[in-house]
């Protein structure tokens, strides 16, 4: 019950603070008074007068140290001897409790981190370099500024640990049929990272607007022996598409010379035309035909 009493405290109030520019000019001209005064006072002879010159110069200042400045996506957090009061998110002059202490600016402009290249294994246990950009923005200021000890380097710690779980999830490539892998699929890859990342930063009051991978390499170690493998897949894949092929056109080839009744073949005869027009169509070289002038038998 603590921990929900907690957590709930830390949610973002927006507060107004007053326009600076009249209290500006008010300090100023108190401070110009207070201090005119006091040599005045000392002239006239008059304590009194001195004493309530210092008083009105040490309220002047008083008065200065509530001003602050904020820029467009720029917020400061009020807090009143250790209880938070508000957040200021309107840029211009402002001004607030002197006693406030103002707890530091945040931006809550787009950040950009752009991650280091990670080793890490994917799900087939593969030694695999991954690297991503990660673009952020500070939305809940409480708590950025409450629920973690620093929001930047527990952007920074979670993305990296985020993405070292996604690498895990996921085959490099090479998948069973339909699966989702890292490298064929990067665009549900940076939904998933995304999706993680915002839960696991939420805690600190930052939404995610943009995840996706910038880098993406087996390990050198592996690399060479990876890259033999995906080439021998290649060349399977078209090796599959040429024989299919081949045998398709060898069956219309049969059926055409049968139904036109161009020349009779028996059992034997139909396995050497297989034979010669499966070599032809699934030679790697030119074939150079041998021409039969006697019959098949002699």
């Amino acid at each position: 019950m603590e921990n929900n009493q907690q957590r709930a405290a830390n949610r973002e109030v927006v507060v107004k603070a007053a326009n600076g520019w009249p209290m500006l000019g008010m300090s100023v001209a108190l401070g110009i008074a207070g201090i005119a005064g006091i040599p005045f006072g000392a002239s006239q002879n008059q304590p009194l007068l001195m004493g309530v010159a210092v008083v009105v110069a040490g309220l002047a200042s008083i008065m200065l140290a509530g001003l602050f400045s904020l820029q467009p996506n720029e917020a400061r957090v009020l807090v009143l001897f250790g209880n938070y009061k508000g957040t200021v998110r309107d840029s211009g002059l402002h001004w607030a409790n002197p006693f406030y202490s103002k707890g530091g600016k945040i931006s809550l402009r787009a950040r950009t981190l752009n991650g280091d290249k990670l080793k890490v294994n994917d799900k087939g246990g593969n030694p695999i370099e991954i690297a991503a950009v990660i673009v952020w923005r500070v939305e809940d200021t409480a708590q950025a500024k409450f629920d973690v000890e620093n929001y930047e380097t527990y952007v920074t710690t979670q993305s990296e640990s985020a993405l070292r779980h996604l690498a895990n999830l996921y085959c490099y490539d090479g998948g069973e049929e339909n699966e989702i892998t890292l490298r064929s699929n990067v665009d549900e890859v940076s939904k998933a990272l995304r999706a993680e990342l915002e839960e696991r930063l939420a805690k600190a009051g930052v939404r995610v607007d943009e995840a996706r991978l910038t880098h993406l390499a087996y390990a050198p170690e592996i690399a060479q022996v990876m890259l033999r493998r995906q080439q021998a897949e290649a060349v399977i894949a078209a090796r599959q598409k040429i024989v299919q092929g081949a045998v398709s056109m060898v069956d219309m080839a049969l059926k055409e010379l049968a139904e036109k009744d161009v020349v009779q073949l028996d059992g034997e005869r139909r396995a050497a035309m297989v034979s010669n027009l499966m070599v032809v169509l699934c030679s790697e070289s030119e074939v150079h035909p041998v021409v039969n002038t006697g019959t098949l038998y002699h």
